[in-house]
């Protein structure tokens, strides 16, 4: 079973429903997944700004985060003045820097539809 670490425009694609949920799905599929726990936040606010904007759309939403939290995880704290400096060296928000960061750490592939990091963490 590979292992990843995952972000949040992976996640929130599959249980968001986004446009690449299927492409998601495949990449979460029979793997062991680790992220930071900056993660939970994030998809948590990624919930609150789709809430935001579709309203009528709020329990749905709330029942595709409770789907997220249930992906089994490994959670992980990091290192954070490594990560600052990680953010300041690749020019990557302290976000981004988190999750390249873990992948860093654990020796695997970070994966990620943000174009950007995955640039970054191809490079490493």
């Amino acid at each position: 079973m590979p292992v990843k670490v995952v972000d949040a425009s992976i996640i929130a694609a599959w249980c968001f429903r986004e446009p690449r949920a299927a492409e998601a799905m495949g990449i979460l599929r029979d793997s062991e997944l680790h992220a930071p726990l900056l993660l939970a936040y994030e998809l948590t606010s990624i919930a609150r700004r789709k809430s935001i904007t579709y309203p009528e759309k709020a329990d749905v939403l709330e029942e595709a985060l409770q789907m997220a939290f249930a992906i089994p995880i490994h959670w992980s704290e990091v290192d954070h003045l490594a990560v600052l400096h990680l953010a300041l060296d690749a020019n990557l928000t302290t976000y981004d820097a988190c999750y390249l960061y873990l992948a860093r750490k654990l020796g695997v592939p970070l994966v990620t539809f943000d174009q950007k990091l995955a640039h970054v963490a191809k490079k490493s």
